[in-house]
């Protein structure tokens, strides 16, 4: 609520993308940008500058503050790498089977599955993500004891 983006959501598609709280009404626009791709293009134009806005700062600040490490977490990687590719030194891809993503999607968000595989259809795949890793942990079947273990194993290889 009261975000950034909000003043120029507002303005782009009018309050019923408004939730009551003054956050954007996710549900709304998920159905909107997946039923017209105009909608998609201008709420990332919206959503991306900001986004690498933020990013710019932050890493201004932990550079400040003496971190040798920074790590982003960008789940569109794929779809921006061109924006990207210069500003990354080396890619981490979280990967799982894609039902176990469908699964733990409709678990956290709520949604059917439909509406799942529909998001999914939208994104890179998981082909694609493979393809500009330099590392992958796969967090499939694990426990979280274990997923940082792995985590901590790819800390090592930068000396953190």
């Amino acid at each position: 609520p009261g975000g950034r983006a909000i003043p120029a959501i507002l303005a782009q598609f009018g309050e019923k993308l408004i939730a009551p709280d003054g956050a954007m009404d996710r549900d709304a626009m998920r159905a909107l940008v997946f039923s017209n791709p105009q909608s998609k293009r201008l709420l990332e134009a919206i959503i991306h500058p900001l986004v690498g806005q933020v990013l710019q700062e932050q890493s201004s600040a932990a550079t400040s503050a003496g971190h040798a490490c920074l790590v982003y977490d960008i789940p569109l990687l794929v779809e921006s790498w061109e924006r990207w590719r210069s500003q990354v030194d080396w890619v981490c891809v979280v990967d799982c089977e894609v039902e176990t993503q469908i699964q733990r999607v409709m678990a956290r968000n709520v949604l059917s599955r439909h509406d799942v595989e529909q998001i999914i259809s939208q994104q890179a795949s998981r082909q694609q993500r493979l393809a500009i890793a330099d590392t992958v942990i796969f967090n499939d079947g694990i426990d979280l004891a274990h997923l940082e273990h792995l985590v901590h194993e790819m800390m090592a290889r930068f000396g953190l």
